[in-house]
């Protein structure tokens, strides 16, 4: 979970704050070595760390602050705008030209995934309207271009390649002229992977830039590498003059200090972070929503927009008039189940979701993936049944039980745990409905049923 020791850290931090019912020089003094600690502790700069907190410490000491009747939550508030400040403000944008094509040059370390996050970030900006074209300018890792061709059939995008004995020069102004006669208004160009101290790939890369004038140039960093990630910036930066950053690997183990770091280091902004080994998961970076999130107040925006993106508004509305008809059909639920998946992890989705960090502690670290073990064990028994089995539950005997849970390689009991577990879901979803209360909470909200009474099948 990404920032999750930091975020345990200070929330432990301010809790001991909201004990005192007003606050003290001393207080804020002992907070705020308690923030100093868990930023060092997350692998933040420790120039940065002593900056930050040194910005904290003026504005909380402020008699506005300690003469409040509420003076810890003022703290937080003053915690949450600097860690806002400190990773850029703002969410930054991609520069789109006004005259296509817009051109976007990925740089990067071996093995930072800049492959990846090239096909990523096509399919991000696809999903926006634009046509992007994948440009194969890796031409010394062996089956590097292969496999920008697999990401980019695997997305549905086209990838221009030639023989790497064009020179990637080349091959990227081949690539502009081959975008213009096929109606490309973004190319991405995926260059080499290289170690920032060897000079004549750094020299490529220039030599790149200077042909094909990109109006981005995004370095691919690995969160994991912690302050590393911010000294690699700042060599490319010199070298390039970037235009921003992705942040790869950012839901992994890593303390994460270099995205606290390395806008207040290099200036330069993260644009994208990834979240995930699937090809989706890339987002833009959002500094106030991820302060919100290390603090525990959660990312309620990032939420809905990603179930919006995840749900089908349409179908929510025939899912809707189902539920008040009480026609409600194991095969609706097996297409919200798989709508549900969409969404990542359980423990992710509580992250985004204010005052959820208890149901967080209680999960500890068992990471409940949504598109895991138990949701395909649901999938294969439902899959297993007829049209009609599916339709109506109540004609499901014996025998047949038994057919589905040999078709699906589950139990009998894990088939009856099922259908007695969506009687009473269709029971309570009528009773929902006769209340007027269908629609109220978040779930509904989001064009979800509400399935907080179902309950896995062990």
């Amino acid at each position: 979970m990404i920032f999750e020791s930091l975020s345990q850290r200070l929330q432990e931090t301010f809790k001991k704050l909201r004990g005192h019912g007003r606050l003290t020089e001393t207080d804020v003094d002992e907070a705020m070595r308690e923030v100093r600690l868990a930023l060092l502790e997350a692998d933040v700069n420790f120039k940065v760390v002593k900056d930050f907190v040194r910005r904290v410490k003026e504005r909380a000491v402020g008699r506005e602050v300690l003469d409040t009747l509420t003076p810890a939550q003022v703290v937080v508030k003053i915690v949450d705008e600097e860690l806002t400040e400190l990773m850029g403000g703002q969410a930054s944008k991609l520069n789109m030209s006004s005259q296509p094509p817009t051109v976007i040059m990925m740089a990067g370390l071996q093995g930072a995934g800049k492959t990846t996050s090239a096909g990523k970030l096509g399919l991000t900006l696809r999903k926006g309207g634009k046509r992007p074209l994948l440009v194969a300018a890796d031409i010394y890792r062996p089956a590097a271009i292969k496999q920008l061709e697999v990401v980019g059939k695997s997305l549905d995008l086209p990838v221009f390649s030639e023989e790497p004995s064009k020179g990637a020069v080349a091959i990227a102004k081949d690539a502009l002229a081959y975008a213009a006669s096929h109606a490309n208004d973004v190319v991405i160009i995926d260059s080499a992977g290289r170690l920032q101290i060897d000079e004549v790939l750094m020299q490529e890369l220039a030599d790149v830039k200077a042909a094909v004038n990109p109006h981005e140039i995004l370095l691919v960093v690995d969160a994991m590498t912690g302050q590393e990630a911010v000294n690699v910036a700042q060599a490319f930066n010199e070298r390039l003059s970037l235009t921003g950053l992705i942040m790869t690997k950012l839901d992994g183990d890593a303390r994460g200090g270099a995205a606290l770091s390395i806008k207040a280091v290099t200036g330069l902004p993260i644009k994208y972070v990834g979240l995930g080994e699937k090809l989706d998961a890339l987002t833009p970076f959002h500094p106030d929503r991820m302060a919100s999130r290390i603090l525990g107040m959660g990312d309620v925006l990032s939420l809905v927009e990603k179930a919006q993106s995840a749900f089908d508004m349409e179908e929510a509305k025939k899912l809707e008039k189902k539920i008040r008809k009480n026609e409600f059909t194991l095969d609706d639920f097996l297409q919200q189940m798989q709508q549900v998946k969409k969404l990542g992890s359980l423990t992710d989705i509580l992250g985004m979701i204010p005052g959820m960090g208890s149901i967080k502690e209680k999960l500890g670290d068992q990471e409940i993936d949504l598109d895991g073990k138990e949701m395909r064990r649901l999938e294969a028994i439902i899959t297993s049944m007829t049209p009609e089995e599916r339709a109506d539950v109540t004609i499901i005997n014996g025998s047949r039980r038994k057919r589905i849970a040999l078709g699906s390689g589950n139990s009998v009991q894990d088939v009856n745990r099922l259908i007695k577990q969506f009687s009473q879901m269709r029971k309570m979803m009528k009773q929902m409905k006769k209340a007027g209360k269908s629609k109220k909470g978040l779930f509904g909200k989001l064009g979800m049923p509400d399935m907080s009474g179902f309950k896995f099948p062990r």
